[in-house]
């Protein structure tokens, strides 16, 4: 079965050139003018994934990802935006967007970035589909993720993936799905300092080069979130390598 996609772009031209290539891609796709219609489609036929455009006229695309979240719908959610501010990207992370792309885009980008949002949202495999019920080899480092239910901790940070809830000491932190497997990424590999490519590859099965921004940013949000005053900083960054996680 194809992959469904609500898009919700105010502009004509962008709206059709859009849903042309993603139907030619092979993606059914169902595409509104605006934040009211988006909702209600999404209340009638949940899509497998939506993009939405955050500057349309009445509710814009940050309002449509908040209204979803707030009633509990976990769909992944592409933002399209001229806005290229970092504060601009931040708000759409902080209404529940999963990911961003730029305008003007590059067609092929939205591609990778859907691919890589509907793999994250796929149910996982079983080990012994994975494995064909052979022994599991050893793996190099980053670290694969543990069954899941099984409670990791590092550097005061302590995290539930079966629930998807994480702490830092005894307070919760709010996180979107991005923040969460990248938290869950640097706390499984505490103390080892991940490249940028691993992490995108890890966390959004593609490295979008060297010129994006894209993991700044959420590293940026995340700290945000994870950090306290009079706490030590979690996560440091180690200038042209990556980043890692420790309690210095």
């Amino acid at each position: 079965m194809p992959h469904t996609v609500l898009l919700a772009e105010d502009d004509r031209a962008i709206r059709h050139a859009l849903e042309r290539a993603l139907t030619l891609e092979g993606y059914r796709v169902t595409a509104v003018a605006d934040g009211v219609e988006a909702l209600a489609q999404a209340h009638r036929s949940r899509p497998d994934v939506l993009v939405l455009d955050v500057m349309m006229p009445g509710i814009d695309g940050l309002q449509v990802c908040r209204a979803l979240r707030a009633e509990g719908d976990r769909t992944p959610v592409l933002m399209l935006t001229a806005l290229v501010e970092t504060a601009d990207r931040i708000a759409g992370l902080d209404a529940g967007a999963d990911d961003y792309v730029v305008k003007p885009f590059d067609v092929d980008e939205v591609f990778a970035r859907l691919r890589a949002l509907l793999r994250r949202a796929a149910p996982a495999p079983s080990r012994d589909a994975v494995s064909g019920g052979a022994p599991e080899a050893a793996r190099e480092t980053p670290r694969e993720p543990a069954p899941a239910g099984r409670t990791v901790e590092a550097a005061g940070v302590r995290m539930d993936p079966q629930a998807r809830r994480a702490w830092r000491g005894r307070r919760e932190l709010e996180l979107t799905r991005t923040e969460f497997e990248l938290l869950e990424l640097l706390v499984r590999n505490a103390g080892t300092v991940l490249d940028h490519s691993t992490i995108y590859d890890r966390i959004w099965g593609y490295d979008f080069g060297p010129g994006s921004k894209n993991l700044a940013v959420y590293v940026g949000y995340l700290r945000r979130k994870l950090d306290e005053p009079d706490a030590p900083q979690l996560i440091h960054t180690v200038r042209g390598v990556g980043y890692v996680l420790r309690e210095d």
